[in-house]
């Protein structure tokens, strides 16, 4: 066996990364569409990063991107230790977030010896997938009685103060300005990019649901949300059905999703919608950046 080598992607590296990402895409989506949408030049810029890879005969066995967002997304089931630690030194930020396979997250986890107080959120998310063409459809939705459709710009207050919300319940944030722009910017950018849907009852708003990441092959649900109020009368499940029906229209052949191990709600309505469980997924997120430059 050749030794392994490590070095920075660069413009021209795609398809290399492309043919180790593919065959792990399902736990990969976010480093696949990140890479499509801006390429491997870190501009700093939405959805742009630092990739780290190491090559053996040539070929990638593991990737680590630093993204511009401080989150570190990992996908090397092999020197994964080398790899974090070369996307760091060359993107020079801190870590906001660790993402990716539940036992490389731990293993960077417990290197960076962070301390739980200062974890907003930590959780082992149940990972995943559909083929759109068994999508079940349901009947509140078939039936025309309940509507799904693309956001428009009058729904951004809205989509804002929902967003603001699932932050606050979902992902531990607390209620600050900032928070309520960044909440704003992350609508406005859904809205440009038609990648969130809300549920309408007889006219009224519901739901919401969005990708996070898509690409031609696949989408990956989240930030799915239903008022409090609203819960327990199917609008989950249908409105990320109305998204997933417009994907499928649009010739996606696959949905991948993660949700947490706890929350058998949510887990109850991705399975009535003929989702099966694949594996595990992870995602961590610090009070405050960690600095280890």
């Amino acid at each position: 066996m050749s030794k392994a080598t490590t070095r920075i992607l660069e413009s021209g590296d795609e398809s290399g990364l492309e043919t180790f990402l593919m065959p792990h895409a399902e736990s990969s989506m976010f480093l696949i569409g990140n890479m499509r949408t801006s390429g491997l030049v870190d501009n700093g810029q939405a959805y742009t990063g630092t990739y780290a890879a190491a090559f053996e005969d040539e070929r990638i066995v593991g990737v680590v991107a630093h993204y511009w967002n401080q989150n570190l997304i990992l996908q090397a089931p092999v020197h994964l230790d080398s790899l974090w630690r070369a996307a760091v030194e060359a993107s020079q930020r801190q870590i906001a977030g660790l993402i990716g396979p539940n036992d490389q997250v731990s293993a960077v986890k417990e290197v960076l010896q962070i301390d739980e107080s200062k974890i907003q959120f930590d959780e082992l998310e149940n990972l995943y997938s559909l083929r759109l063409k068994d999508l079940h459809v349901p009947a509140e939705l078939s039936s025309g009685r309940l509507r799904g459709r693309r956001i428009a710009p009058h729904d951004l207050e809205l989509l804002t103060q929902w967003r603001v919300a699932y932050s606050i319940e979902a992902l531990g944030d607390k209620d600050t300005p900032h928070l309520w722009k960044r909440c704003r910017l992350s609508a406005e950018r859904s809205l440009n990019e038609r990648r969130t849907w809300i549920l309408e009852d007889s006219g009224k708003p519901v739901a919401c649901s969005s990708f996070n990441t898509a690409i031609k092959e696949a989408v990956q649900v989240g930030g799915v949300w239903t008022p409090p109020e609203l819960r327990k009368r199917g609008y989950g499940r249908s409105v990320v059905a109305a998204s997933l029906l417009d994907a499928r229209c649009e010739g996606v052949e696959k949905s991948i999703l993660f949700t947490g191990k706890s929350n058998l709600a949510a887990q109850k309505a991705y399975t009535a919608l003929g989702f099966e469980k694949i594996g595990h997924y992870r995602l961590m997120r610090l009070r405050l950046p960690v600095d280890i430059i």
